[in-house]
């Protein structure tokens, strides 16, 4: 079984890093014992073990209640091993390279190693305060069913209880429900808090305890058990599942055993010949020889029988060999972590494994009463570099009623990475469940991908996209390389939404005409980006040799696109592999609008022409008109239709054509070079702004006639096609629902009708507009005639870096455009990398009660928005039907009304069907006599709710809930 996926949060260390970093300076975390834990000189009755120093982790009371939809009165309820265990596993799975949301429904099993229950020890003998989230927020499998339940997980889902070995018998029990198929992923964790003095005191009088609080396993100064906290997440899957998937292997679990001591000479006494009995089973399970193990990873408690016995039970196995093996253990630096023991030792050990180091065991000298050489064993007393090759190591632990565990692990196998291309386009993806959080988080991911190495951007970029998903609030960046995105980051923080995800965006295609070409448009694209360099090359190979080169050759060499037979072929080569990539992405646009040639790039990115057809058009098309005679002149003047007709007359000989209509007052005219001379004289002697065209052709005129019957009969070729997203015509009046050869005929000397379809685009609603092509030229028209949306043009112009296409498509993903980004990323890039664990908010916190710390659990909140709202028959007057029901709400859930939109989710709030009939209960001495069957499908947001009311209900003035 693999470990592909890691997060704790222990003593003076809440992110892996940081663990890893106290294991390396050989930290010990011991400490006095905090204040909101239990106040020692109130027990002084008690003879010792109520101020024994214990390692315990920062503002255990602190849980993101929110973000797991859980209402305030279910949180203060909840034993707070369950928070610790829901944030720590979401954390993991994101290490593992999931979006966590993304599990729904799978065969993921969840098995949590835990032994205490002091909270509901505390809050379920308070038999007055007695609440149904008291009933369902205690209890040993809660801890599990919560991951579970809020994961939507289907596979088999359980707590173990063996005492001290809880958290290394569920990591082994895990691996037996993997190996028999029931699921395909676990999640194995083991937790601990110390809320209470009573194991402190049992260990004291049982002589267990250190009297410094601190573990010294297997050393001279060994004197007993110092206590500690904190919980662990291991992700295991399949060996093969894994390595078939890519992802990041922290170590293989190459087998492991379970076994009980059986009578000894105590309940509580560990027997040696059992607990060797389990580590040859183990080895033997997983076909490892005791002799190749490098090092074990303790269950060292620091008590003189305790280690004597584990290290004759090693020697059973060990003692022979020609170099020692390592021992030690992590409780040295954390302490004894009871139920999460076994997890963090495994955590320490998969480290050691993937890191090639194993950290030393901060104890002191070593126990010469052990005699660990002759059994085979040194103490790890310092920093040790781990040999090349497979290396395996094993992880023990021991509980105290007998329950034994050993698994022994190696290694994660050597992959190859595959090599990157410097300086990607790339997009990064960041989520949150509130705009709060998404800045911690953006911030957060910012920092990691300032201190990630270059060559590894992309592949960091990627895993974003992968891991970083599904929640309400989206950010996102794009750009090429680590500067330019950590720089776009900095700007987001500045400017992030203010609002939870939109309604899905209404996105529009507008690719660009003739005239927007120049020299070497698109070449930093093609070199940064690789789905766009994919297309494109699907395009110059469709589009054959052009004179000089293929079109990728001549786009990165620079060459000269003025002539109408390079211009054509390259515009549609260009905007077709930038349509292409955001359709693949995902973009589904509710329109396509192309000016001129554009307009075959438009189709052909909609499926209603083929790419070889259209290329073969375009070609010819291009081809054809520079073949005529030039002499022809084109001129955009800023009249209406009708004004132009006032002003402009035509010579008898002489040709002058509407080219195109661009908008109310833009015409462009297309015609023989004195028309157009006289027609702009007139026009500015009006006092209008009449500009010439750099072309060489009179284009969309009867000049372009004498090319059309080839063109035509080549057109014909081609059998009529239907868009597959709504195409606006420029050629017809409406949305063409089929295009054929007989329509490419009539756009060659046609006008433009632009401005007609414009209008016409209107009705569609588009909330985005996406210029596609080499410079924006169609969104500054479209601004006026459109509805207020946001526009993106996909190159700003010669002066692109080729990172503007990644910006678009961020800014798309944050404006709630779903993206399938495998499609953007190329093969080299889809490779997980290590990215910070999910930022959770701090500002709210569940303790004990301010009045004596015990009597029961209440929210501690910093915002005062947050406090909670009176319950039933406090008689607050209400004005109507909305006062009623927000306050209903706030009673059964503790949400503040000012929390309470009306587009807030109920599922959200933590509105479950126990808190349902309670909303009954509140509500029908106002109301009257409820129906909950006819209620529940209006239980979706706080508005649908009251709208409900509304409508079924009269409220009495004066009426109070």
């Amino acid at each position: 079984m693999a470990v592909v996926g890691i997060d704790c949060r222990f003593p003076g260390s809440p992110t892996v890093e940081d663990f890893w970093r106290l294991l390396l300076d050989g930290r010990v975390a011991a400490g006095p014992v905090p204040g909101d834990r239990w106040d020692p000189a109130t027990l002084t009755d008690v003879k010792s073990g109520v101020d024994t120093p214990a390692a315990f982790i920062d503002d255990a009371a602190a849980f993101d209640h929110r973000f797991f939809g859980i209402s305030p009165i279910e949180a203060a309820a909840m034993d707070p091993q369950q928070r610790l265990l829901l944030q720590a596993a979401w954390r993991a799975c994101e290490d593992a390279g999931y979006a966590p949301r993304s599990l729904a429904g799978t065969a993921t099993s969840v098995h949590v190693g835990i032994m205490s229950s002091e909270w509901g020890n505390i809050h379920l003998t308070d038999y007055r305060g007695m609440t149904p989230q008291r009933g369902s927020g205690n209890g040993y499998c809660m801890a599990a069913n919560r991951i579970s339940y809020h994961l939507d997980l289907k596979g088999p889902s359980m707590a173990v209880d063996t005492a001290c070995s809880s958290s290394l018998v569920a990591a082994a029990l895990a691996a037996t429900t993997l190996r028999a198929g029931e699921a395909n992923m676990a999640i194995v964790a083991g937790v601990n808090l110390i809320l209470t003095p009573a194991l402190s005191i049992f260990y004291d009088q049982a002589g267990l305890a250190a009297p410094d609080g601190r573990c010294k396993p297997f050393a001279a100064d060994a004197d007993g058990i110092g206590r500690g906290e904190g919980v662990g997440v291991v992700i295991l899957r399949r060996l093969a599942d894994a390595v078939a998937d890519g992802q990041r292997i922290y170590a293989v679990i190459e087998g492991g055993a379970v076994g009980s001591d059986g009578r000894s000479n105590g309940l509580t006494a560990p027997n040696r010949f059992a607990q060797a009995d389990v580590i040859r089973n183990a080895h033997e399970r997983a076909g490892v020889d005791p002799h190749d193990v490098t090092f074990v990873e303790g269950h060292g408690t620091g008590t003189r029988l305790g280690d004597m016995i584990e290290v004759r039970a090693l020697g059973d196995v060990h003692k022979g060999r020609t170099r020692p093996v390592l021992l030690g253990s992590v409780k040295a630096n954390l302490g004894h972590l009871e139920g999460a023991a076994g997890i963090a030792g495994l955590i320490k050990a998969c480290l050691s494994l993937e890191r090639r180091t194993l950290p030393g065991t901060p104890a002191g000298a070593e126990n010469p009463d052990l005699k660990l050489a002759d059994n085979g064993f040194r103490l790890a007393a310092g920093t040790t570099r781990l040999p090349s090759g497979t290396v395996h190591a094993g992880v023990s632990s021991f509980g105290l009623g007998g329950t034994n565990a050993h698994l022994v692990l190696s290694s994660p196998p050597r992959t190859p990475t595959p090599a990157m291309r410097d300086e990607q386009a790339a997009v990064l993806t960041v989520t949150a469940a509130t705009r709060e959080a998404l800045a911690a988080n953006v911030a957060a991911l910012r920092d990691a991908l300032a201190a990630e190495v270059r060559g590894r951007v992309a592949q960091f970029a990627w895993t974003s996209t992968r891991v970083k998903t599904g929640l309400r609030h989206r950010a996102a960046v794009g750009g090429i390389g680590r500067d330019a995105l950590v720089a776009a980051c900095d700007t987001l923080t500045r400017t992030l939404p203010g609002d939870g995800r939109p309604a899905a965006p209404r996105v529009a295609l507008a690719f660009t005409g003739q005239g927007s070409q120049y020299a070497g448009m698109a070449a930093p694209l093609y070199r940064h980006c690789a789905a766009f360099r994919h297309h494109l090359d699907e395009a110059s190979a469709a589009l054959g040799e052009l004179p000089g080169g293929t079109l990728v050759e001549l786009l990165l060499a620079g060459a000269d696109l003025e002539p109408t037979g390079l211009a054509q072929p390259a515009l549609f080569g260009v905007e077709y592999a930038m349509g292409r990539t955001l359709v693949e992405l995902g973009v589904r646009p509710v329109a396509l609008l192309g000016h001129s040639v554009g307009e075959f790039a438009a189709v052909c990115v909609a499926d209603g022409i083929t790419l070889a057809d259209a290329a073969r058009l375009v070609v010819a098309r291009g081809t054809l008109m520079q073949a005529l005679p030039g002499g022809g002149a084109m001129l955009a003047a800023a009249v209406s239709s009708a004004e132009l007709a006032e002003l402009v007359t035509v010579e008898p000989g002489e040709v002058l054509d509407v080219a195109a209509v661009n908008g109310p007052r833009a015409v462009t005219l297309s015609g023989t070079e004195a028309a157009v001379e006289r027609a702009a004289d007139a026009i500015r002697a009006a006092g209008r702004t009449a500009t010439r065209l750099r072309v060489s052709h009179a284009f969309h005129s009867a000049l372009m006639r004498p090319m059309l019957a080839e063109f035509t009969e080549l057109a014909e070729r081609v059998g009529p096609g239907s868009p597959r997203y709504p195409l606006y015509s420029t050629v017809r009046p409406g949305v063409a629902g089929s295009v054929d050869g007989a329509y490419w005929a009539e756009q060659v000397c046609g006008p433009v009708r632009f401005a007609e379809a414009a209008g016409l685009l209107a009705e569609a609603e588009p909330t985005h507009v996406v210029e596609v092509g080499p410079r924006p030229v169609l969104l500054g028209l479209l601004r006026d005639v459109l509805p207020a949306h946001t526009s993106l043009a996909c190159s700003p112009g010669p002066t692109a870096t080729g990172g503007e296409l990644a910006s678009v498509v961020a800014a798309l993903y944050r404006d709630g455009v779903d993206l399938d980004f495998d499609h953007w990323f190329p093969p080299s890039a889809r490779v997980r990398r290590t990215l910070p664990g999910y930022v959770f908010d701090r500002d709210t916190r569940f303790w004990f009660s301010a009045d004596d710390g015990r009597s029961v659990a209440a929210p501690q909140r910093s915002e005062p928005a947050e406090q909670a709202a009176p319950g039933a028959g406090t008689g607050t007057p209400a004005a109507g039907i909305t006062t009623l029901v927000l306050a209903a709400i706030a009673a059964v859930t503790g949400h503040a009304e000012a929390a309470l939109h009306p587009h807030a989710q109920l599922d959200e709030l933590g509105f479950d069907s126990i808190m349902a009939m309670r909303f009954v209960d509140e509500l029908e001495p106002a109301i009257g006599p409820l129906d909950l069957e006819a209620l529940l499908p209006n239980l979706t947001t706080v508005g649908t709710l009251i709208d409900h009311f509304e409508r079924t209900h009269q409220i009495a003035e004066g009426a109070s809930v």
